[in-house]
């Protein structure tokens, strides 16, 4: 948070804001002077064909790849030389398009590794301050039976993360990172591999989330997924920032048309 700001003054600062990003893999620029922003409480979704840097993009907001130009403000401080961790601490969350969870722990297991800035996590408190850690531990499984609850998997908690189907494993992933209780989330692709039954519950705990304030930042090839959930796409093409506005204005815009017919021939 900027010094001095006033917490009624961080709800009008955007969650995410992003100038001039570049980045290049040997001749090839994956992004380039791309700007982004994610407004509080915001549903946004990221949308392109394939090749346009929405991944790397991504990588970029939650601290993966470290930009080669450019400014990333997330709720207000800059984050551009911070690694994925430190932009946890900041309240950036993200899953990702496969979720690879720990696959011998249990499903409860897996969602208490969301827990930041446990006492237990350096070796000499388990003895100096073996109270509080004990605490800590309890408060962060009570935590993670609730987050199971929300994503209907409480009857899979003591399962191996292992028996869990690709879109268990999406629900899964996202109680994990809501263990730390982000303000912002990157979304990547829930929808990829997802039975439509599943999908459909998977859009309402997002949508529920997005009520709840979370501000979200989505990519996704389904557009009708989209449609439903976005209040503003932003596109982008050849690694570039295209256009924006709502999702049926976008996907009747000819220059959106033509970035997906140009990708596809």
């Amino acid at each position: 948070m900027a010094q001095g700001a006033t917490a009624a003054e961080m709800e009008q600062k955007p969650a995410i804001k992003a100038q001039g990003l570049k980045l290049a893999f040997g001749g090839v620029k994956a992004v380039d002077d791309m700007a982004i922003t994610l407004g509080r409480g915001e549903f946004l979704g990221l949308i392109g064909p394939n090749g346009a840097g929405k991944t790397t993009l991504f990588n970029m907001l939650a601290g993966t790849y470290r930009p080669q130009a450019g400014s990333i403000l997330i709720n207000d401080v800059e984050a551009s030389g911070r690694d994925a961790t430190a932009r946890i601490g900041l309240g950036l969350g993200r899953t990702f398009q496969i979720p690879k969870p720990f696959p011998q722990m249990t499903v409860l297991e897996n969602v208490v590794t969301g827990a930041q800035h446990q006492t237990g996590e350096r070796l000499f408190a388990n003895f100096l301050r073996y109270g509080k850690v004990k605490a800590e531990e309890r408060a962060a499984i009570g935590r993670a039976r609730e987050l199971l609850d929300f994503v209907k998997l409480s009857h899979l908690a003591h399962e191996p993360a292992r028996v869990l189907s690709g879109g268990q494993r999406k629900l899964l992933e996202l109680a994990r990172v809501l263990m730390a209780d982000p303000s912002a989330i990157l979304l990547d692709e829930p929808a990829a591999g997802v039975n439509p039954a599943l999908l459909e519950f998977i859009i309402s705990r997002v949508l529920a989330l997005n009520a709840q304030g979370k501000s979200i930042l989505l990519i996704e090839h389904n557009m009708d997924m989209v449609t439903r959930l976005c209040h503003r796409v932003v596109v982008m093409a050849g690694g570039r920032y295209l256009t924006e506005g709502k999702p049926a204005e976008v996907a009747r815009n000819p220059a959106v048309v033509e970035a997906y017919l140009g990708a596809a021939a």
